[in-house]
Formats: C-alpha cells, sequence, structure tokens
C-alpha cells in the first residue's frame, strides 16, 4: 500500500509495565521517535493510545496499526498477563478510527525484524553464511522463553508463532540429568522455559545444581547470579550460567533441526545480550552443533546474537511494509 493512502502508522511495542510507541511514515521511511508510557498511568490501552496520538501525530491520524504484545494473540485479541489491559484490534480498529490493526506476539514481531538486522545489530557466535531464502529462527530467554520462525515462500513471508518454551528440558550428559531430576521433584514437568532458559528458570537451575552438588549457596535472583558469575565472585553462579549457556545451544540446535532453520538462528531475549563474551567462550556453540549425525547439517547454520535494542520497531515496520492491508 503506497504512503498516499496509508498516510502514518502507528507501531507499538506493549509490556506489562512499560509500553512504547512511534510513528511510520510507511515503506522506505524511518521510524520517529519512540514515547515510552507506564501501563499502569492508563486504564486501558485505548487510552493511552489517544494520548500518545494527540502529543505525536501533528495533525495527520495514522490509518493503520501494528502492536506487538507480550503474550499469546488468539483471533487478534491479547489479555494481558501482567497488567489489566486487553489489547484487542478489532475494538480497537474503529474506536480509534483506524483502517486496520494488527495484534501481533512480541516474539512473532523480532521473527519479522531479522531479514532487515545489519551487521552491526549483531554479534556473530559461530557457523557459515547460512542459505538465502531459508527459515530464520529466533529464540529468547527472558521472562519465558520465546521461539519464532520466520518463513519466506515465492515472496510470501509468514512467522510462526511457537509454546516451545514449554516442550521439555533435554540432559546430555549425567550432571544434567540429576539437575532435572532435581528440578523435576520441584516442578513435575521440567519445561526449557521454568528449568533453565528463562530468569526465574535461571533461579531454578541455580538451585538445583546447588542441591545436586551439595553446595550451600546464598539465595539469588537471575540478575543476582549473573553478576556474581561475570565478576567471579561465585564458583557456583559462573556453574551455573555455563550450564544455562550449555542448555540455551543444545536447546538451539533441537530447534534449528526442528524447524531446518538453514538460513540461520538469532539469540534475543533479555537476558543473554548482557553476557556476549562469556555466551561466547561458552559450550553453546558446541552443543548447538552436536547431533550426531547431523553435526554437518549445524555446522552450517550461523548463530548470531541480536543486540538492536528496537529491533522490535523493525519487526514492526517489516510487517506493516510486507501486509498492506
Amino acid at each position: 500500500m503506497g504512503i498516499g493512502r496509508t498516510g502514518q502508522i502507528l507501531l507499538a511495542d506493549i509490556g506489562g509495565t512499560n509500553a512504547r510507541f512511534a510513528l511510520s511514515r510507511g515503506d522506505g521511511d524511518q521510524t520517529g521517535a519512540i514515547d515510552y508510557v507506564k501501563v499502569a498511568d492508563f486504564p486501558t490501552v485505548r487510552e493511552a493510545i489517544a494520548d500518545v496520538l494527540a502529543r505525536q501525530s501533528g495533525g495527520e491520524p495514522p490509518r493503520r496499526s501494528v502492536l506487538a504484545v507480550a503474550g499469546p494473540v488468539t483471533n487478534n485479541r491479547c489479555v494481558m498477563t501482567n497488567s489489566p489491559w486487553v489489547i484487542d484490534g478489532n475494538e480497537l480498529q474503529p474506536a480509534l478510527g483506524f483502517d486496520s490493526v494488527h495484534v501481533l506476539n512480541d516474539f512473532e514481531v523480532v521473527a519479522w525484524s531479522l531479514p532487515a538486522l545489519q551487521p552491526a545489530d549483531l554479534i556473530p557466535l559461530g557457523g557459515q553464511d547460512g542459505l538465502p531464502g531459508e527459515p530464520l529462527l529466533v529464540v529468547g530467554p527472558g521472562t519465558g522463553f520465546g521461539v519464532s520462525c520466520l518463513v519466506e515462500r515465492h515472496g510470501a513471508r509468514l512467522a510462526v508463532v511457537t509454546e516451545a518454551g514449554h516442550a521439555t528440558l533435554p540432559a546430555e550428559n549425567e550432571r544434567e540429568e540429576r539437575v532435572i531430576a532435581c528440578l523435576r521433584r520441584r516442578l513435575g514437568h521440567v519445561s526449557i522455559e521454568r528449568g533453565a532458559l528463562s530468569g526465574s528458570g535461571l533461579q531454578s537451575l541455580y538451585e538445583a545444581l546447588a542441591e545436586v552438588d551439595g553446595a550451600q549457596v546464598p539465595q539469588r535472583d537471575a540478575a543476582a547470579i549473573t553478576k556474581a558469575a561475570l565478576d567471579g565472585s561465585c564458583a557456583h553462579s559462573r556453574a551455573t550460567l555455563e550450564m544455562f549457556c550449555a542448555t540455551l545451544g543444545s536447546v538451539a540446535g533441537n530447534l534449528a533441526v526442528t524447524f531446518g532453520a538453514r538460513g540461520g538462528v538469532y539469540i534475543a531475549g533479555g537476558i543473554v545480550p548482557r553476557f556476549p563474551e562469556f555466551l561466547a567462550a561458552s559450550a553453546f556453540r558446541a552443543r548447538f552443533e552436536a547431533k550426531g549425525r547431523f553435526q554437518d547439517y549445524l555446522r552450517n547454520i550461523p548463530t548470531r546474537l541480536v543486540t538492536r535494542p528496537d529491533a522490535s520497531f523493525l519487526g514492526l515496520k517489516m510487517f506493516a511494509d510486507h501486509n498492506p492491508d
């Protein structure tokens, strides 16, 4: 859809605590300044959007909107887990006078950003160049564990949204089997997300590893575990972060062969960009490739860490440009 018809597009990245908004003028143009809004300051997303538009639109109201939300989306609607907001595109469209409103899962949006990321936005973590036109996979430990895959065929693109974080956490050696057995006693089903690859998962891993080793360690949350691992003040925290990175490699490799992601695998989320050097020096890449007879297949797949902080807005714009309604 050309700029003459669409005018401005409202883009938003909405979390449980904060929401970020920006205006784009369409295909080929840069996104404007990002406006930060506290979710608690507005009872509904409609009122927050109205406030942003009153301050930013400059007399030209946007005709379209694409919203990324931190939660599952069904029928263009998301009930936020950690806030009272309900993001319903079908209600917002007539209420705010939009021609269209698309509500997307936040990791779906990150997947949309992948083809537009530049070398400066990424840290390489091994592998070759990837095959053009093949699926691109993004995985991300953060509050949860997000996974999405971008597939392109005959000029059409689709971001596949998954709940892979709730698949069962794998073990690749006896020590990890003992840790998972400990976690199973605590949690029942040990998922990738709850058992290791999230903020709460890192804490669970820390506590289970201490139990397996018979170590007495202070209670720490994910941020404190990471800090103690990186500054060398706690050998147990370091061992936990090493197991986290190795597990991330195993899981990312499993997902790469599951989706046939020969275009590349990208690591995003809020945790790993805090320690790129540690990740690069860890067993991450070796475990990514350790798939027996398929080791050569994995060896050719590049892994890259996404460091661009506004990648979600790049993805929102890519989606808007590729889906002109």
